[in-house]
């Protein structure tokens, strides 16, 4: 079971999780972090450190964030990064592009 990251990651991208990521699957986006379904390991260190609780195993996604299941998934494909199967976080594989769906979501300060 993998994890998830979902929308209190939205403009905060604290980055304590891919600090304490041993294989690197956690991504920066332009708004938040993403996990790379396929890569993650389902260690748990990310959830252990994120400020927000945006982290969550797959099949514990409240409803209200189950979209974010496919939005992790999706920021790797061809509609918007691109990047396929990186196989690790680098300086290479972090970009300004979200998700549409995290792009167009509202900020936080305008709530």
């Amino acid at each position: 079971m993998v994890y998830v990251i979902a929308s209190t990651c939205i403009d905060v991208k604290d980055g304590a999780c891919q600090v304490v990521c041993p294989v690197e699957c956690i991504y920066e986006g332009g708004r938040m972090m993403y996990i790379h379904p396929v890569e993650c390991i389902s260690c748990g260190l990310c959830l252990s450190v994120c400020p927000v609780d945006a982290i969550w195993e797959e099949d514990d996604l409240p409803g209200h964030e189950e979209r974010f299941r496919r939005i992790n998934a999706e920021f790797f494909g061809p509609e918007v990064t691109g990047w396929g199967d990186p196989g690790g976080a680098s300086p290479t594989y972090r970009t300004d592009k979200d998700h549409p769906e995290v792009a167009s979501a509202q900020s936080k300060e305008h709530a």
